[in-house]
């Protein structure tokens, strides 16, 4: 499962250049924007279709993806964990970190066990999109797969590059483990594995 967003890009174009044989993979979408129009080239569905599907020479029979539509996002992320389910779990899931430590879509307050939902974001998080859309949206919502899921994957990369990171990367490694950072609840996951810049990494007490 990989997410969307600028921070995987470049291991996503990495993987591409190396002309792997990745036909039999499985691609299940991590979350999406909640009221960006489906043809949008940049919102979830199609950066993934893009960047990860078409690059990689994997079948779009097995990709699967979430509705950004409004009125059909709840229903469409609760079949597709169920999917999940059907198919065994996640074998690797790659994140990006959020800079108030979410996971996917799942804001500060989401439980450990939480499934799939619409969630309302928070004004950083609306802030990230105004900008990851050069203005033309700024979805106060997205709809994601519940962290239940996606600490039950058997193996998670996150990455977290910059110095706007540097909070959320103290909280997710340092931090007690709490709904104030969901991020935090990676801790003990023995699948985990970091990957930090410099900037990132400069709140670390233990470097």
């Amino acid at each position: 499962m990989p997410a969307a967003g600028n921070t995987p890009l470049e291991l996503y174009g990495r993987i591409a250049e190396k002309e792997l044989p990745l036909g039999r993979l499985t691609v299940f979408i991590l979350d999406e924007y909640v009221g960006v129009p489906v043809s949008e080239p940049r919102n979830c569905t199609n950066l993934l279709r893009r960047a990860v599907v078409k690059a990689w020479g994997i079948p779009g029979a097995q990709f699967f993806w979430i509705s950004s539509v409004e009125e059909e996002a709840l229903e469409s992320v609760r079949r597709h964990e169920e999917r999940i389910e059907k198919a065994g779990g996640l074998d690797v899931l790659i994140l990006g970190l959020g800079q108030n430590g979410h996971l996917g879509f799942n804001e500060p307050g989401s439980a450990e066990d939480s499934g799939a939902g619409v969630v309302e974001l928070e004004p950083i998080s609306v802030e990230a999109n105004r900008q990851w859309f050069d203005g033309k949206y700024a979805p106060d919502k997205g709809v994601t797969v519940g962290l239940k899921t996606i600490l039950a994957a058997r193996k998670i990369l996150i990455m977290a590059y910059g110095p706007h990171k540097a909070t959320a990367v103290q909280a997710m490694i340092e931090g007690r483990r709490s709904v104030r950072c969901p991020a935090s609840f990676l801790q003990g996951h023995a699948g985990v594995h970091v990957f930090l810049d410099e900037p990132a990494a400069a709140k670390l007490r233990s470097r």
